[in-house]
């Protein structure tokens, strides 16, 4: 076992520990409500603003709402807390994120309900593997995902997202660029399949999306016929190939809305039904099968680390010193290069139309 997997299954056995810990005190509705209270009062106080991914607890996600916050994903939660007058954003979802969020806004303080909470991609990534991988490669295009740490973005030429990445590489590739791709190898696989582009990947996987069963998904198309299949680019090939409509969590949850199929079958975490029910409540949103309890799933279609973001432990966001997000300025100057590329070239397409 590698030390980058060592590291990965310690990590994987704190986070279930803290899992285990948080099945044991479960929150009845008025508990909850009563946290929130406490938690919208304090957000007012320390001119804050709470800012949740798709894939957080359904009840974060609803809070960060009612506050005058924001659910999306890991780009549009950043370029909300850069043009939120706040000068606290406080980050539910992994740590990547709030790195991101620091990165835009230097000058905001960025608090997170946990820095425990990280990425099984960001983990199966660290620098100087990763660093060493490109000096060996000199001569192609350095493309990260944007689930990577600041210092491997900072390594990078461009950040990407899902919603993004397809564009991106046939863009690279129409310069004639050769192209060194991270860390996700199933969205890098589907990169290169359709777009042709010559991608070098990097081996890694998010643990929720590799748990998606081609098998599985058939076998439950066969008991759905009607349902349209909606799947996340990280998962395995063969589960893409079964897709109607493979995208981003923002592009699944636009597919859900736009198509005309009532119900849905959808290969992402699990996190992103609080707002499909939310914005298509007339249809029916089926997960799809993973490894299973009694195999060797590790996620059941719901990321752990997410999962961590819990509102007793944001109820105290703001009376601790261990959860702030610190991003090491030369390294940050050196990311912003990559991700303010990004945020252009997507600010390009929009105005082609083509996002």
């Amino acid at each position: 076992m590698s030390l980058a997997s060592e590291k990965l299954e310690t990590i994987r056995q704190q986070v279930q520990y803290h899992l285990d810990q948080a099945e044991k005190k479960q929150l009845n509705p008025e508990q909850e409500r009563a946290l929130c209270d406490i938690i919208k009062g304090r957000l007012e106080r320390e001119n804050a603003v709470l800012i949740a991914h798709y894939y957080t607890p359904p009840a974060i996600q609803a809070l960060a709402e009612e506050s005058g916050g924001c659910v999306s994903d890991s780009l549009e939660m950043a370029k909300f807390g850069h043009d939120h007058p706040a000068q606290t954003l406080v980050i539910a979802g992994v740590k990547f994120m709030g790195e991101t969020a620091k990165i835009l806004t230097p000058e905001k303080r960025v608090l997170m309900p946990t820095l425990e909470a990280t990425c099984s991609l960001d983990l199966g990534c660290p620098i100087e593997d990763f660093s060493a991988f490109c000096d060996q490669h000199p001569d192609r295009k350095v493309v990260v995902y944007a689930n990577t740490s600041a210092a491997v973005k900072a390594r990078a030429d461009w950040v990407v997202t899902s919603s993004i990445a397809l564009d991106v590489i046939e863009h690279l590739d129409e310069q004639g660029e050769k192209i060194i791709w991270a860390p996700d190898r199933y969205l890098g696989d589907y990169v290169r399949r359709e777009t042709g582009a010559d991608v070098l990947m990097w081996d890694g996987a998010c643990i929720v999306h590799e748990e998606f069963k081609a098998r599985g998904l058939a076998d439950l198309k066969r008991v759905y016929p009607e349902a349209a299949i909606l799947v996340h680019p990280e998962s395995p090939a063969s589960v893409i190939e079964l897709a109607d409509r493979v995208g981003s969590t923002t592009q699944i949850i636009n597919a859900a809305r736009e198509m005309p199929n009532r119900q849905f079958i959808v290969a992402t975490d699990q996190g992103i039904f609080y707002k499909l029910q939310q914005l298509a409540p007339n249809k029916e949103f089926i997960i799809a099968p993973t490894a299973g309890e009694g195999a060797d799933c590790r996620s059941c279609a719901n990321c752990p680390w997410m999962a961590m973001n819990e509102l007793e432990i944001l109820a105290g966001v703001f009376d601790r010193d261990d959860n702030e997000i610190l991003v090491d300025a030369a390294v940050a100057q050196r990311a912003m290069v990559p991700l303010k590329r990004m945020l252009d070239f997507s600010a390009q397409l929009k105005l082609a139309g083509k996002a």
